[in-house]
């Protein structure tokens, strides 16, 4: 059955977006408010962050900070919320409990609530002898027709009671779906289930339903895993008159093994792919990505250039699979094309936290790291990756890759294993020697000026360029690849670009001078 229209246009869209504070922010979960926000701003409608924190056990406040944090990193904002207020204030459940006491009462008065006085291990009792039935789990209603001289007696053994809604049904529960289309719930899955718990907080179904009807909720896009409470919600519409609100039940993200995302796949909350240095702008777009179709191909966008064609239709039915590596190949886009000065500002905390910067750097400082970062960010995916690949310009180098050292500097890569040839060797060394001796004179130290005095000293000697160029690279960062050489030796600056080609000159030579030791002249007679 194909889903019901989206959006009736002489009504104002109101969604909404209601994390439980026991956890940080997930990606699934801001997925899930981005959705809600392109619904919104596509409808001209409103997006309310609203907490659900009547769990008293498991919320925490650090959890809450967390969530409007992750928010305000990726910058996803609420028209209405705990930070910003709205005409529906209180924004947390936790602070709205004589809205619920007053529903409540409401359905007390219309004989629709009853107060059950069922212990944990009554209710425990039941299930186990509905389980060696074979029958599904339910509760039986045992305290739906108590009459006032048992619920005394029940009070004064000191029991409270939960409050339960009467669900009496004559046929299926269908909820419609604007995803799915008509899900049809057997009633039998229905029985008369909690509203308020004996300490006299509201059940998640009962909050969330009240709330909805407060907020002038109009439409309810959240995860699937919801899907089966909906049907609950639909009875709890009905009972407290009011009409449905729409419904959009988001699929799941599924691990590349196909089973639930979690912690044991790796990064899950936006704190754990911040650390990683993934950036807010890639994960809002890898999260759009995520079972959403922008159409003509797009896979680079912001929310904002696909709100006014947002469409609940073209979000996939089946779970979506997460790719680090697809997450990986977006974030390096934005790091690519980003404006160099919002990098840097994503990049600091990386900087400072490797020593590369202060905490309060200097305008010369700021300048230099900015062109170092814009040197090497064409060649990473993420801020982590920046901090390792700037580590040269920051520190000196300790070691030469092995790979490099074998096929640049003509040495072995291992100890006790002699290879390449010890008279290349030397001349490697030599080649770095006249290098520095070229560089001396140059007083403009920029890549333009740096580049022909190199390429004077290549035509003196009557070599490749790369016979000079690569052996170069590996002694300025001890790697075979990276930026433009010249930039390089422009950003190292005039002093540590000589000292580091005298310092791989010497050290070629002292590795030399060891093998020379350890196995003797044989090593170039062998053309070892």
């Amino acid at each position: 059955m194909s889903a019901p229209s989206e959006h009736a246009a002489d009504t104002e869209v109101r969604v909404r977006f209601a994390p439980s504070p026991t956890g940080p922010l997930h990606i699934g979960g801001v997925r899930t408010a981005l959705f809600n926000w392109l619904f919104a701003r596509r409808h001209g409608g409103k997006v309310i962050l609203r907490i659900d924190d009547t769990d008293r056990d498991r919320s925490r406040e650090e959890y809450l900070e967390n969530i409007l944090a992750s928010f305000r990193w990726l910058g996803v904002d609420f028209d209405e919320g705990p930070h910003v207020g709205g005409p529906h204030a209180p924004y947390r459940q936790s602070e709205r409990l004589d809205l619920y006491r007053k529903a409540l009462d409401t359905l007390v008065e219309r004989g629709l609530a009853y107060p059950c006085y069922c212990t944990d291990e009554e209710l425990e009792a039941e299930r186990r002898e509905q389980l060696a039935q074979g029958k599904a789990p339910r509760y039986s209603g045992r305290c739906r027709h108590l009459t006032p001289e048992q619920r005394e007696a029940y009070e004064r053994e000191g029991r409270k009671p939960a409050w339960r809604l009467k669900v009496d049904l004559d046929g299926p529960v269908v909820v419609p779906d604007l995803i799915r289309g008509n899900v049809t719930f057997d009633p039998d899955q229905i029985d008369d289930f909690i509203l308020v718990k004996r300490d006299g907080m509201p059940t998640y179904h009962f909050a969330s339903v009240v709330d909805d009807i407060a907020m002038g909720i109009t439409h309810i896009i959240r995860g699937e895993e919801h899907l089966s409470n909906t049907p609950r919600h639909v009875v709890l519409f009905r009972a407290l008159g009011a009409p449905l609100p729409k419904f959009a039940h988001v699929p799941m993200i599924l691990a590349p093994d196909r089973t639930k995302l979690s912690k044991r796949h790796g990064a899950t909350s936006i704190d754990d792919f911040r650390a990683l240095g993934f950036l807010p702008e890639a994960l809002v777009n890898y999260s759009l990505l995520l079972g959403y179709y922008p159409g003509e191909g797009r896979e680079i966008f912001t929310p904002a250039e696909i709100a006014p064609e947002f469409s609940l239709e073209r979000i996939n039915k089946a779970p979506a699979v997460f790719d680090m590596e697809k997450l990986r190949w977006v974030n390096a886009h934005y790091l690519r094309n980003l404006p160099l000065d919002t990098v840097y500002n994503h990049a600091l905390p990386f900087l400072r936290s490797a020593g590369y910067l202060p905490e309060h750097p200097t305008p010369e400082e700021v300048e230099l790291a900015k062109r170092r970062l814009d040197a090497v960010r064409s060649r990473v995916s993420t801020l982590v990756e920046v901090v390792d690949w700037l580590s040269y310009f920051y520190r000196p180098v300790e070691t030469y890759e092995p790979k490099g050292v074998a096929k640049h500097f003509a040495l072995p890569t291992d100890a006790g294993q002699p290879a390449g040839n010890l008279a290349k060797a030397r001349e490697v060394a030599a080649r770095l020697e006249r290098a520095a001796e070229a560089l001396e004179p140059v007083e403009i130290w920029s890549a333009p000026y740096l580049e022909p005095a190199y390429r004077a000293l290549i035509e003196r000697l009557g070599i490749k360029s790369g016979d000079l160029i690569h052996p170069t690279r590996l002694a300025l960062t001890g790697r075979t690849v990276g930026p433009g050489l010249f930039d390089v030796m422009e950003l190292l600056g005039k002093e540590t670009t000589i000292e580091r080609l005298r310092r791989a000159a010497q050290w070629i030579r002292d590795r030399v001078a060891q093998l020379e030791a350890d196995f003797g002249e044989t090593q170039d007679s062998l053309g070892l």
